[in-house]
């Protein structure tokens, strides 16, 4: 079984790897490749409702200890020098993904959908899966093993960060229909659920409280539980004032995002009018 033999090889660590390793390696990264594995997943069971597969980051790990530096691409002036085992995923037109010239790249080991969209200058690391129809705009990244849901929009300059260590972290999620504001930046496993709305510039990390003005609530990442965005939520940055001390003296204030209503008929109108770019 195929997570049975990369754990094995990720805990023997042996001094030399053989053609039956970088073999079993080759295999792992088509499974990649083809989206038949997930560095996560969803679960009904889970309170944040996705689980990692913690072997699967393992193996991703993995590749970058077995591969050597080699020349790759880029052309004479600047070559591409990276390791041998993540070059550059090779797109054909059958695959439907539309890779607009100007300077992208998307790691190999990372599914991207029938679809997809990227803009100039973008980039998918190794390990994430982007799904059908989603956008990924100019300036904008996504992290080793973050999972982009279906009919997603990643706005010029937002950051979906990478979680790939520790093997047991949650990586970042954005599910299904989530619109990711422009210069946004989503951090250290954050859960953004479906059909919710990043305002630009809105910046979700695991210390980052998020206040709820519709509904009352404050939420806040755990040691058990990443921070979740409630599905159809509008967030956009805001501020809380610093109550004591010099903050108070001051007249100083904290960053926090804020929701400041949940998706309407109004909201929706907006957003169909990211359909004419695709």
């Amino acid at each position: 079984m195929l997570a049975e033999a990369i754990e094995r090889l990720f805990e023997e660590n042996p001094e030399r790897y053989t053609e039956e390793h970088f073999r079993l390696f080759a295999q792992f990264r088509q499974a990649l490749n083809e989206g038949r594995i997930r560095a996560a997943e969803p679960d009904p069971a889970s309170p944040s409702g996705w689980r990692v597969n913690a072997w699967v980051k393992k193996g991703i790990l993995l590749g970058f200890r077995m591969g050597a530096m080699v020349e790759m691409g880029g052309g004479p002036r600047q070559p591409f020098i990276d390791k041998a085992t993540w070059p550059l995923k090779r797109l054909s037109v059958e695959m439907g993904v539309r890779l607009v010239p100007g300077g992208s790249s998307i790691r190999d080991g990372c599914y991207v959908g029938r679809g997809v969209t990227c803009m100039p200058p973008m980039y998918i690391n190794a390990g994430a899966w982007v799904g059908d129809g989603t956008m990924v705009d100019s300036h904008a990244l996504i992290g080793s093993c973050a999972q982009i849901g279906r009919n997603c929009h990643i706005s010029a300059g937002a950051q979906i960060g990478g979680v790939l260590e520790p093997v047991g972290a949650l990586p970042v999620i954005i599910e299904d229909e989530v619109l990711v504001g422009g210069n946004c930046g989503v951090y250290e496993g954050t859960v953004v659920k479906r059909r919710a709305v990043l305002g630009a510039g809105t910046i979700l990390t695991r210390s980052t409280p998020v206040y709820d003005l519709v509904r009352g609530e404050v939420y806040t990442a755990s040691d058990e539980l990443p921070l979740v965005i409630p599905e159809e939520a509008v967030v956009v940055p805001g501020s809380r004032a610093i109550a004591h001390d010099h903050g108070r003296q001051w007249g100083l204030s904290l960053y926090t995002p804020v929701i400041v209503k949940y998706r309407d008929a109004r909201t929706a109108e907006r957003i169909r009018l990211e359909d004419l770019l695709r």
